[in-house]
């Protein structure tokens, strides 16, 4: 692999609503543009926080100007909006998967509590749009389990080879729960395109409770595979472990055993080829303090060290804008995450073959988002 090009979709806006900018991602339309899609906010955890949407038509190199099309009141309550994912599915009809956050229920507050580990109420929502991503339907409430207390959302819609959707939600316990967190990754399916969501089945869990599957991101294969790669977080000794990867075969029933893949931190959402190989970008935090990519040549092939190339290095970044405030010392718990000024990639393929990975950047009192370009020849 190699960068072809790069740039940025939006540079924060020092002291204003617009400074901070995370939770990115890329779709494309059926027309070949391409969607993005990003959180911005004064800061990282904020009541004002807002999903702003830009369009491209020349693989990255302009960008439109940004709209907030969305609404961040649901039924009646104020919040905030998380994260988005517009995609264009294969019947055309154009989506997006979000997550709110009730900011009404507990006012002031954080989205984590750090005593008790629970989180605000949360829901996931679904809009439509008939032209391209400018204007949306109302949100509709996607019905969780109350066993997944506030529902995350971890991945874009899964379209699976049966006509089912499928949702990776990530369950977490509820702002003034203290009990033990026994957190796990559940499929939440519908059988009708979203007009109902019934059953769920848990993917991912360690019933002890010690290790958390954070971040879970998944793509579906050409030969209509799950593949699925996590953070995986060790509660008791409060460390990061390897990247693991796991594999369905009958749309998220049963998996293989986990793959350590030798890297670790945050996994990107995976850019899956028509020809079946698999771009995964990743954060190494706390090692290099990079963002890389690697390679497979296959679903469940290894991701080849030497394909491997290096997105973005946060030392030398910081080295021409020497802003106060960074950290990249561990952190361990989900609050301490809110004070960390890269990550979330998110892998894309592209109309020409190649793939883009799109990821936020910067200082605490500034980040954008920013894009990468690779040929994967």
């Amino acid at each position: 692999m190699k960068i072809v090009g790069q740039g940025t979709i939006h540079r924060g806006q020092v002291g204003t609503n617009r400074a901070v900018a995370t939770f990115p991602m890329v779709s494309v339309l059926n027309n070949g543009q391409l969607l993005a899609a990003y959180k911005v906010g004064p800061n990282k955890d904020s009541e004002k926080a807002n999903i702003e949407l830009r369009w491209c038509s020349d693989l990255g190199e302009t960008w439109t100007e940004a709209i907030t099309p969305f609404s961040s009141t649901l039924n009646g309550k104020f919040g905030s909006l998380w994260e988005a994912f517009p995609q264009q599915l294969s019947s055309g009809r154009l989506i997006v998967t979000a997550m709110w956050v009730d900011r009404q229920s507990f006012p002031g507050q954080p989205l984590f509590h750090p005593e008790t580990e629970g989180f605000l109420p949360m829901e996931i929502v679904l809009a439509e749009s008939d032209d391209d991503g400018h204007t949306w339907s109302p949100w509709k409430i996607v019905p969780t389990p109350e066993s997944l207390g506030p529902p995350s959302l971890t991945s874009p819609l899964l379209e699976l080879p049966s006509g089912n959707w499928a949702l990776s939600i990530e369950t977490n316990k509820p702002y003034l729960d203290s009990s033990k967190w026994y957190q796990r990754v559940d499929y939440l399916y519908s059988s009708d395109h979203g007009k109902t969501w019934g059953t769920h089945h848990t993917v991912s869990q360690d019933p002890t409770g010690q290790m958390y599957n954070w971040d879970q991101r998944a793509g579906v294969t050409p030969d209509g595979e799950i593949v699925t790669f996590t953070w995986y977080y060790d509660s008791h000794t409060g460390t990061y472990k390897n990247i693991q990867r796991r594999i369905s075969e009958d749309e998220g029933l049963t998996w293989t055993d986990p793959e350590d893949l030798g890297i670790k931190d945050q996994a990107s959402r995976p850019a899956i080829l028509g020809d079946g190989r698999i771009v995964l970008a990743w954060v190494d935090r706390f090692d290099t303090q990079t963002i890389r990519a690697r390679m497979s040549t296959t679903t469940d092939s290894s991701f080849l060290a030497e394909t491997e190339i290096i997105l973005y290095d946060h030392k030398e970044a910081m080295q021409k804008i020497p802003l106060k405030g960074d950290s990249t010392a561990e952190l361990l718990s989900v609050s301490e995450m809110l004070c960390w000024t890269y990550g979330l990639p998110f892998a894309t393929t592209l109309p020409n073959g190649e793939v883009m990975v799109v990821y936020y950047s910067g200082s605490t009192e500034s980040m954008g988002i920013d894009w990468v370009r690779l040929s994967c020849e």
